[in-house]
């Protein structure tokens, strides 16, 4: 299944985890639009237009209605597959892995701008995506392009969500992406995406391509016989 705005809006992620009968919070409209409304300063409509700073999958797949985009840096964090996922690119018995902006580093990515007018239907399908439960914590924070600097909203990651995976070493990591898969598809089909639209966006990611090259070959290595040493 791929996400789209019609089943973002629907409420396809909260469904999803609904049913799963994983023990996770998902996130209420109530708190929802509490939150959407404390970015904007406590407002129902920003005076201006608001970026909203894209990752992952939000990159090549926003869903989201949007007047421009711009390639950025975001300085201060960088892109790490880091939270733990019971459903979409996981199961409740084999846990997958998504991306998140973890501490250090830097991250180069895709602003997008939203008009004013439009800011609260759009970012409301935003929340609906990315905080469907507390694996991440929305941030003002300020991304450098070519135009010069803006101020963006990014999802960073909790660290104080029971789901926050840490900074586990490359070869964990690769073993659980190559190996979990959920309603949204295989941990290493969103890993091998990911590379791939950034790569195409002339922005690589040398981690990722290092996780990359480590679960290609994982997967690519004949199964062992039962009982080997």
């Amino acid at each position: 299944m791929s996400l789209t705005r019609e089943s973002i809006r629907d409420g396809v992620l909260q469904d999803m985890l609904e049913r799963s009968g994983v023990s996770i919070h998902v996130t209420t409209e109530e708190e929802r639009h509490a939150s959407i409304a404390a970015m904007l300063g406590g407002r129902g409509a920003p005076a201006d237009d608001v970026w909203v700073f894209g990752y992952g999958s939000l990159m090549w797949n926003p869903a989201f209605h949007h007047a421009e985009r711009r390639l950025g840096t975001l300085p201060g964090w960088h892109r790490r597959f880091c939270l733990w996922t019971p459903l979409g690119r996981g199961s409740p018995d084999n846990p997958g892995l998504v991306l998140g902006l973890d501490n250090g580093g830097s991250c180069r990515g895709v602003a997008f701008r939203i008009s004013a007018a439009q800011a609260w239907e759009e970012l409301d399908i935003v929340w609906r995506r990315e905080m469907v439960s507390d694996g991440y914590t929305p941030r003002w924070t300020t991304v450098r392009t070519d135009a010069g600097p803006l101020r963006a909203i990014a999802f960073t990651i909790n660290h104080r969500a029971p789901r926050y995976a840490g900074k586990l070493a490359l070869e964990e990591a690769a073993r659980v992406i190559a190996h979990a898969e959920g309603g949204l598809g295989s941990c290493a089909e969103y890993l091998m995406s990911t590379v791939e639209h950034l790569d195409e966006m002339g922005i690589p990611d040398r981690r990722l391509h290092a996780l990359r090259d480590r679960v290609t070959a994982l997967l690519d290595a004949p199964p062992r016989a039962a009982g080997a040493a």
